[in-house]
């Protein structure tokens, strides 16, 4: 199966312990394919990096890497704008679309909301670990 985690889910997998960390380790274990992009690679470094998380830059720097040993990154050739009221929601739909997912798991409600987007499912950590 092919997943994109929404910035969220890769947060809360890698913080906490639940779902998430869940979906983290089936993709670790060669069970699921987690596909992510630069951007969103890039979002993920920029909320770990919050003091409110109290990561030095090495181990931010060390997740990054992990991110990018366990998961194939994807370079969409194109943008979208499907979700007007927070635009930094689409690049989580344009890796889907790059990457030809089945799933996208976000905890957001933007994405949620929309239940599919172009025949790729949009589900919540909880309801996908379930169905696993």
């Amino acid at each position: 199966m092919k997943i994109v985690c929404d910035t969220n889910v890769l947060v809360s997998g890698v913080l906490f312990r639940g779902h998430p960390r869940r979906i983290l380790v089936l993709a670790a274990q060669g069970r699921l394919t987690n596909f992510t992009s630069p951007a969103l690679l890039r979002e993920v470094e920029d909320v770990l990096s919050r003091p409110k998380f109290g990561l030095r830059p090495g181990q931010v720097a060390s997740i990054l890497a992990l991110f990018r040993d366990t998961f194939e990154v994807v370079h969409p050739n194109g943008s979208v704008t499907v979700i007007v009221d927070d635009p930094a929601d689409n690049r989580v739909l344009e890796a889907a679309g790059a990457a030809s997912a089945n799933v996208i798991v976000s905890g957001d409600h933007h994405l949620l909301e929309l239940k599919e987007w172009q025949g790729i499912r949009v589900m919540s950590p909880a309801d996908f670990a379930a169905s696993e």
